[in-house]
């Protein structure tokens, strides 16, 4: 068992076919139709997707019983936010490196119409490879898109409704989660950034009611510790509350933030 979420489990597997080890994330049986439609999305969604940041689908479709599941590859090591609650703060150049790798993942996802909608912490992956450590984005479930090359997707989102996680969501998610674009995830990097940075959040009030106060109308605390020249720039135009004053995608920000990071993350 690797993990539980909103619509169903992921639990490690191997692919006869394939002869290979998977993660297969599978619904439970008390999930809605809504939700089984959502796995689907996103399998067909992630495999439009060809970064190496970003997992690859191996495989999509039904159980015996009927229970939808994606077979994705199988990744051997940590999330970004169990890490940041073991070390604190990380180094400078470290924390812009991981936030630039999903920058990659996730600047591929913009360029083909889609837009995260859950970029935090919890789901930036550092998983073990050939290549060494590797920042993966995870979950793709709350996805939005309009294209994605040549495959057109319906969005099912209701006006209104709520998909993410409140304390990394942006101002305009907070009011409904079918109209944002790129920007929102920008505001997600943004948190993700600043947490890395500072060892907590920007916005961490404890009910809803003051959380929803902070990220609407309150800026962040200053991080409390000597950045390089600009950094600082950089975060506090992710968490500009009007998103047309933020980077206009993953890609704009990767370029801002490329100078911080190690020169081999940086192309």
């Amino acid at each position: 068992d690797l993990g539980a979420g909103g619509m169903g489990r992921v639990v490690a597997a191997t692919h006869l076919g394939l002869r290979q080890p998977v993660a297969l994330k599978v619904l439970t049986r008390t999930t809605s139709p809504d939700a089984a439609r959502r796995l689907l999305r996103e399998a067909r969604l992630v495999f439009a997707l060809t970064s190496p940041h970003v997992p690859k689908v191996l495989d999509a479709g039904q159980l015996d019983d009927g229970v939808p599941y994606i077979a994705m590859e199988l990744l051997e090591g940590v999330d970004l936010a169990r890490l940041a609650e073991e070390r604190g703060a990380f180094p400078v150049q470290e924390a812009c490196d991981y936030v630039l790798q999903a920058c990659a993942g996730i600047g591929e996802a913009h360029a083909l119409g889609i837009v995260h909608r859950d970029v935090k912490l919890a789901n930036l992956f550092l998983a073990n490879t050939p290549r060494g450590p590797l920042v993966k984005v995870l979950d793709f479930g709350c996805a939005k898109a309009e294209r994605t090359g040549a495959t057109s997707i319906a969005n099912p989102t209701a006006e209104g409704a709520w998909l993410g996680t409140p304390r990394c969501m942006a101002p305009e998610q907070l009011v409904s989660s079918r109209d944002v674009d790129a920007r929102a995830d920008v505001w997600g990097l943004g948190v993700a950034l600043y947490t890395l940075l500072a060892g907590r959040p920007p916005f961490d009030g404890q009910t809803l009611r003051v959380l929803y106060r902070q990220i609407q109308d309150e800026p962040p605390p200053p991080i409390a510790r000597p950045l390089p020249s600009g950094l600082d720039a950089v975060i506090a135009r992710c968490l500009r509350k009007n998103p047309e004053e933020r980077f206009a995608d993953a890609r704009a920000l990767a370029v801002a933030l490329g100078p911080f990071a190690r020169t081999h993350a940086a192309p």
